[in-house]
């Protein structure tokens, strides 16, 4: 339309019994510009850290694939999509004054005339989450390293992974990938991330406890090049470094000689996972083979396997089953549907190894069993079942 005059703007004034005197001198007549259409742009809600991240010219990532729900990414954190409807429609105006810019700036001129290049109902919303890491073992599990002998890895056609691979197949920020890949002790063989097959890495771990037997090292002085000299034969020597650095802290005497201190509960720990893995159910004589295959020294505790292995109460006499928590699915309703198709009632002491890692930022265990379960004594005991029927 055609603009307005200053005329015109006050008798709109006065037919909607306004005081001009309360309002600011200036006015903004608006018109729509020829191109302004819904959906031409996305409006995004960021907190001021993310804010921060994109004032200092780092990019913020959105990642997913086809059939997975979008994630925005930083550096180090993953946020949530959600489109967030709104009842006022929201303009988007060029140049746009605000009351204190116009305050500011008594000289101007008392009408402004601005076109709106397009508008929308709604905009991104983003929260928190946990970052969707499950995928990258399983990605890794395709093909896990055998060792240098295997055939599978002459053949080339096994699946290879980069870090580039992960950062666009994984929904997570790039520090959190890395550091997972720690977690799960893959290590990069030909530029290539790899995870060892579990026989493999007993094997590895087997030749470095023997050797630690026979030459009567402290567990907490391991030293590297040692190892290398008398392991370097029969297994390739990054292999032995990197064995040790997944089973051990490594850390420089005074003199840069470079030492490891084996960690005594996840040795235990893989032991165990062996001797459970070539039996389906073990009675609880389970400990005392267990105690017999570690390493002199060495304590074997059951607190070793939370998250691992289960202890069967109810069965005569008691069992233990392997039950890893890295195999139960990653959203949370599936999570406990899973837990109670496994076993019908938990204590909280069992069952928070298995959800621990659900937990949000600030949330504890026992909100996650407030929200997804229900709680009754049995037998003096606080039990947690399920609170839909589990088919």
């Amino acid at each position: 339309g055609a603009m307005r005059s200053r005329g015109e703007v006050d008798a709109t004034l006065q037919t909607a019994k306004l005081n001009p005197a309360e309002l600011l001198p200036v006015v903004h007549c608006l018109s729509f510009g020829p191109q302004a259409g819904a959906g031409e742009c996305c409006l995004l809600q960021l907190e001021p850290s993310l804010c921060a991240e994109l004032e200092a010219g780092r990019s913020l990532v959105i990642r997913g694939e086809k059939d997975e729900q979008a994630v925005l990414c930083s550096k180090d954190k993953t946020y949530d999509m959600k489109i967030a409807d709104t009842s006022n429609m929201l303009l988007f105006i060029p140049g746009c004054k605000t009351p204190e810019q116009m305050n500011a700036d008594q000289a101007s001129c008392n009408i402004i005339h601005s076109q709106i290049a397009g508008f929308s109902n709604n905009y991104w919303e983003l929260r928190r989450c946990r970052p969707k890491l499950k995928k990258l073992r399983k990605l890794l599990m395709e093909d896990p390293y055998e060792g240098p002998d295997s055939q599978k890895d002459q053949t080339l056609t096994f699946s290879k992974y980069t870090t580039e691979d992960f950062l666009s197949l994984i929904q997570a920020s790039e520090e959190e990938i890395l550091h997972q890949l720690q977690v799960i002790d893959a290590c990069k063989i030909e530029g290539f991330w790899r995870i060892l097959e579990f026989d493999y890495e007993m094997k590895l771990l087997n030749h470095v406890t023997q050797l630690i037997d026979s030459e009567s090292w402290s567990l907490s002085k391991v030293p590297l090049r040692t190892c290398l000299e008398e392991l370097g034969s029969l297994e390739p020597r990054e292999m032995i470094e990197h064995i040790l650095l997944s089973y051990g802290r490594k850390y420089s005497d005074d003199a840069g000689e470079v030492y490891f201190e084996m960690h005594e509960d996840k040795i235990c720990r893989a032991i165990a996972q062996m001797l459970l893995q070539n039996a389906v159910k073990f009675n609880l004589s389970f400990q005392e083979v267990w105690q017999q295959s570690v390493p002199e020294g060495m304590t074997t505790r059951l607190d070793q396997l939370k998250g691992l292995a289960l202890v069967d109460e109810s069965s005569r006499p008691e069992t233990i089953f392997l039950l890893k928590v890295e195999d139960l699915p990653e959203d949370n309703q599936e999570r406990f549907n899973s837990l109670f198709s496994i076993r019908e009632k938990w204590t909280e002491v069992d069952i928070t190894p298995y959800i621990q890692d659900l937990c949000a930022e600030k949330q504890t265990v026992g909100a996650l069993l407030t929200k997804y379960a229900r709680s009754s004594m049995q037998n003096g005991v606080k039990v947690y079942n399920s609170r839909r029927p589990i088919s």
